[in-house]
Formats: C-alpha cells, sequence, structure tokens
C-alpha cells in the first residue's frame, strides 16, 4: 500500500487512472508514485516554494495545477542532472523517471485538459546501453539442480527443488512464481496460468521436469492456514503461509552456493535469463519466446538473439578450414 495523503490532488487522480483503466500493477504504481513524488520535491526546491533544506521532509501536498504550469523542459533537465549529481543516477533509473513524468504530463494535457502544454513532449530518455544477460550454462544448471537434492536432511527439499525447476524451466519472474495458486495449475492439461506485469494473464506449459517436482512437492506440502480454496498458494514459507519474494531469493542464492556457483554473478533474475537462453539455443522461435516470457516488446526478447549471435561467431572461428588459406593478401606476405 502506498500513502497517498500527503500527494497533491492531480498526482493522485494520475495513479488512480493508471491502475484502474491502465490496470497497472501495485508495484508499478508505488514505483510512479515515489518516481514523481521525488521529481516534485525538486521543483518545489527549484521554484523556491519551500525553505526546507532536507529533500525528504518537503512537503508537495500543497502543490497545483499554477505550478506545473510553470514547468518547462529546462526545468526536467535540470531534474535529470540534479539526480546525475546528486544521487550518481544511471541511464536505466533516470529513464524510468523520464517515463513517470511523461505519462503524467500525458495524463494532465490529453485525458484531463488540466495543463494546455505539455512540457515533457521533446523530453528524450536517456541512451541505455544494452547489456549482454549473464546466464547459466547447460552444465551449470544441471549442477544447480542436482546440488538442490544433495542435502537430504535439509527441510523444504522438494519445495526448494521445485522452485529452481520452475525458474530454470519457465523462465518466470519472482513475482509470477509466488503468486502462484494452487488452482492455477491444471494436470490435465499440464499448464500453468500466472499474472504478469499489468496484471496481464498468460499460460505457461509445463514440461515432465515441472510437473514431477510440482507433484513431488504436493505431496509433502503442509496444509496452510486460514486460506480460501480459490487463494491456496502453491508455495509456502515455514510458517504455512504464501512463500515471500525475499525467501525465494534466498532459496536461490543458498542453492547456487550449493553447486559452487556465483551468486555476485548470479541470481533469481539470471534464472529467468537462463531458461530463455536455453530455450533459444534449442531452437525455440522468439516469437514463441516473447509469449512465454510475457515479453510486451519483441525488442526485449531480441536480446537472447545477440547471445545466441556471438555463438554463431564462435563457432564459425571453431570450423577446421578456419585457418586454411591458400592465397596471401596484401598485408600477410
Amino acid at each position: 500500500m502506498i500513502n497517498i495523503e500527503n500527494n497533491p490532488e492531480f498526482l493522485n487522480s494520475f495513479l488512480d487512472y493508471i491502475e484502474t483503466i491502465l490496470n497497472k500493477s501495485a508495484n508499478t504504481v508505488k514505483e510512479y508514485n515515489y518516481d514523481l513524488i521525488n521529481f516534485l520535491k525538486f521543483i518545489k526546491l527549484r521554484f523556491k516554494l519551500t525553505t526546507e533544506t532536507d529533500f525528504e521532509k518537503i512537503i508537495i501536498r500543497d502543490m497545483t495545477i499554477e505550478d506545473l504550469k510553470r514547468i518547462t523542459l529546462d526545468d526536467l533537465h535540470a531534474y535529470l542532472s540534479y539526480l546525475t549529481r546528486n544521487f550518481d543516477s544511471k541511464p536505466a533509473t533516470r529513464a524510468r523517471k523520464v517515463s513517470s513524468i511523461k505519462a503524467l504530463f500525458n495524463y494532465l494535457t490529453l485525458k484531463t485538459n488540466l495543463l494546455e502544454l505539455n512540457p515533457a513532449q521533446n523530453l528524450e530518455s536517456p541512451k541505455i546501453g544494452k547489456r549482454m544477460p549473464k546466464y547459466l550454462t547447460e552444465e551449470e544448471s544441471i549442477r544447480l539442480l542436482s546440488a538442490t537434492t544433495v542435502a537430504k536432511d535439509q527441510r523444504n527439499v522438494e519445495r526448494d527443488y521445485a522452485i529452481i525447476t520452475i525458474f530454470l524451466n519457465c523462465g518466470i519472474r519472482l513475482s509470477e512464481l509466488v503468486g502462484i495458486n494452487i488452482k492455477d495449475i491444471s494436470f490435465e492439461e499440464n499448464k500453468l496460468t500466472v499474472i504478469g506485469k499489468g496484471n496481464k494473464e498468460r499460460t505457461i506449459y509445463l514440461n515432465n521436469a515441472c510437473v514431477d517436482a510440482i507433484k513431488t512437492y504436493l505431496s509433502v506440502r503442509p496444509h496452510d492456514m486460514d486460506v480460501t480454496p480459490d487463494k491456496k498458494p502453491l508455495f509456502l514459507s515455514e510458517r504455512k503461509k504464501r512463500i515471500s519474494q525475499r525467501t525465494v531469493q534466498v532459496v536461490v542464492k543458498n542453492e547456487l552456493q550449493k553447486a559452487g556457483l556465483d551468486t555476485n554473478k548470479y541470481s533469481v533474475h539470471k534464472l529467468r535469463h537462463t531458461a530463455a537462453t536455453l530455450m533459444y539455443q534449442n531452437g525455440v522461435d522468439i516469437r514463441a519466446l516473447q509469449e512465454l516470457l510475457g515479453h510486451e516488446s519483441i525488442s526485449t526478447t531480441e536480446i537472447y538473439t545477440h547471445v545466441e549471435n556471438r555463438q554463431i561467431r564462435a563457432a564459425v572461428e571453431q570450423n577446421p578450414l578456419a585457418n586454411t588459406n591458400f592465397i596471401k593478401s596484401p598485408n600477410n606476405k
């Protein structure tokens, strides 16, 4: 839950819009709220609308549309510079904040007509260099799965194995995994329904490894308390409540350590990358992968094609004819 009591009315109106009309998730609404609160605090400082010097203590509840009418593109650029200088804000972080600001001003100009001019209309997003996703090799993935079952006296071994198996085979997000209810699984059709970003529902088909792991866990799963049948979570914590994201992160880190894998390099999200990469390397169509991962844009999924391109280059270099040359170039006499 977010505290909206200290927000100006126009901000709360925007948050209501993205939650109810655009169907954004609670986490997304929270991120928008956080980004825009910080932005409005900066505006109060820049326009000298407050005498408060502690940024965290600046009150924005009294801000009005008239204050927003003063904002220009220069002010927005100044805010991005402020983030860089004062918070060492990275391009990806600034890009997210730009997206939040543009969404707010689009709402105020196009949806409510509270503003005539949109100062963010020509605001550009910082360029973000694409990074290759880190992922486990097939051998490392097998090592991780094997290590998860080594300690037979370990509590929750069946649960933890099922968690690792689903991550490595299905590539689902952390939030999607903890949100799984038992009713979301169909063993007749070997499929699973998850709720992804933007509260969008999609189907994940389960292979034999996932089905076996889930059934094994269900055979020893403790009974949860005070939960209605349609809300019974698949994965439970020690307290017999729905497992938290933090607990899953700890489970994955522990299993990575047992497998002798670098926990600074790999994480829950890297298991998602691993699943996607292994599937693409084994011939899964990019469009099918996009659907499986729940990517809104195909460009997000295309990062895995770059991984494959690198491997294709390596394969060419390993051709036994790679160094066979019967003609000398002018530079290699």
